[in-house]
């Protein structure tokens, strides 16, 4: 590729080159000195934030109670229980000590979106026989509905297709370059859960009995399409795009005006805080499991009938990666609380628009936000380049909520931990 072609690689933009990435984590250590403090600043304190007690994020440091209930929602647990002991019994034993943790463990909360900077628990899937990585994907096939596993393989594909189309960082954007963890035994009935966590891929699947937590999910891709190579024809969030704009677009005027918060994404129009050049205007990102954030922007309980039902389906687009019997337990959840819901914008609402919104209430947060470029350097949001992030507040993430409960119920003499 000649010079000028790959300053224009992708829709006009290039490759940015000389980040400190090596082998999926971000080497600091090959930084000029003066310049490693100040981009450790900028990678959120992920370990540290990890080792505090998990209190949820709350609109004001007070969780609401008797949000979450243990329930049966008729989803079967046995192919992702086979799934993970088929996966356990084909590892080493050197490697199943590396992959398992207690259901509590704070290695749970320790993820993030970029590349870690710290030395990753779990395995990676490049590591793992090709064998073993089958396994290891068989469980996210399993506990996922066929909507959520395509998102989830999707998304990784999209992270090799960027390695390939700027033809750098090669030992990092990767397909397998994600690290998987378990925790707790694999059961019918006791606690337990996966984390497969990487570069725009961070889930986490609690399950207890017939139930299911699926939060702290984050899905991202830069770019959203790959347009050649390989994975030529790949898409994501095209109806999660497509229903924001259509829940704005059908709001009246006012609600409009309430509801936007900006109405341009441009760096230069937003205040510092809504522009960080890592996380954009996520708020819910890596290390967030504790903070507090205000409803903003237009309450849900004035939505017209047909509001509400625009509404419920941009929330479905996310839910949909649960399965059936999980996914309707979440929305009846999400319903339940819709008065209480708001709705937030930033940015434009036309077809080629780079925005954020965020959908919050007691029992979600949604964030979906076009971000600027990381390994391309356009320097403001595109619509090419999303982050999405489903949490539970309020104590609900990585299921410990649920987890507390059935200990009181089943186990008083354990609690749960952080």
């Amino acid at each position: 590729m000649d010079n000028e072609s790959e300053k224009t690689l992708y829709r006009g933009y290039g490759p940015v080159l000389g980040l400190p990435i090596q082998n999926g984590r971000v080497d600091l250590a090959g930084l000029p000195p003066d310049l490693q403090p100040v981009v450790r600043k900028s990678f959120p304190p992920v370990v540290e934030k990890a080792k505090e007690p998990l209190v949820g994020i709350t609109t004001d440091g007070h969780v609401v109670p008797d949000l979450f209930a243990l329930q049966d929602t008729g989803w079967d647990p046995g192919s992702a229980t086979r799934a993970a002991t088929a996966f356990l019994d084909h590892l080493t034993p050197t490697q199943r000590e590396a992959v398992r943790f207690a259901i509590d463990a704070d290695e749970w909360r320790m993820w993030i979106n970029a590349f870690p900077n710290w030395d990753p628990h779990g395995l990676r899937l490049e590591d793992l026989e090709p064998a073993q990585r089958d396994r290891a994907l068989a469980i996210l096939e399993a506990s996922l509905s066929a909507t959520g596993f395509s998102d989830a393989r999707t998304a990784m594909k999209l992270n090799a297709a960027l390695g390939e189309l700027i033809g750098h960082y090669r030992d990092s954007l990767t397909e397998y370059n994600y690290s998987i963890a378990l925790f707790g035994t694999p059961s019918a009935t006791e606690p337990w859960g996966w984390q497969l966590w990487g570069h725009h891929l961070d889930v986490h699947c609690f399950i207890i009995g017939r139930q299911m937590v699926l939060t702290p999910t984050f899905i991202g891709a830069e770019p959203t399409e790959a347009d050649r190579g390989v994975h030529k024809g790949l898409r994501l969030f095209d109806e999660q795009r497509a229903a924001g704009l259509g829940l704005l677009r059908g709001l009246r005027p006012e609600q409009a005006r309430q509801a936007v918060l900006h109405p341009s994404i441009r760096v230069q129009d937003l205040p510092a805080d809504l522009a960080d050049p890592v996380n954009g205007r996520h708020l819910g990102g890596a290390a967030q499991d504790n903070r507090v954030i205000p409803y903003a922007g237009l309450p849900a309980g004035g939505l017209s009938h047909r509001q509400r039902e625009s509404l419920l389906h941009l929330v479905g687009t996310y839910a949909r990666r649960l399965p059936d019997g999980p996914a309707a337990a979440f929305m009846a959840d999400v319903e339940r609380h819709l008065g209480d819901t708001h709705i937030a914008w930033i940015g434009g609402s036309g077809d080629d628009d780079a925005f954020y919104y965020r959908v919050h209430s007691p029992v979600v947060l949604i964030e979906y936000d076009c971000q600027r470029g990381v390994f391309l350097d356009n320097e403001e949001p595109e619509p090419f380049h999303v982050h999405t992030i489903v949490r539970t507040p309020n104590g609900g993430d990585y299921g410990r909520d649920l987890l507390r409960r059935h200990l009181a119920r089943h186990h008083p003499q354990r609690r749960a931990g952080r």
